[in-house]
């Protein structure tokens, strides 16, 4: 894989910033909803947001 420059690596840290802060909301709101299929929604978009900052780190090591 190729240098990251600086604009590249600081755009990567605000998305991985981004997607964490979007997992933590969505997981908060899973945990505060009451209907099944929107509990059910919010934790696989919540599980979305994690699995992409985890790729999103990969561009980091």
């Amino acid at each position: 894989m190729s240098q990251l420059n600086q604009q590249e690596l600081q755009n990567i840290r605000h998305l991985i910033g981004s997607h964490e802060t979007a997992f933590k909301k969505l997981q908060t709101y899973s945990q505060q909803a009451n209907d099944p299929q929107i509990k059910q929604m919010f934790e696989n978009s919540a599980q979305n947001a994690r699995n992409t900052k985890q790729k999103l780190m990969t561009f980091l090591s």
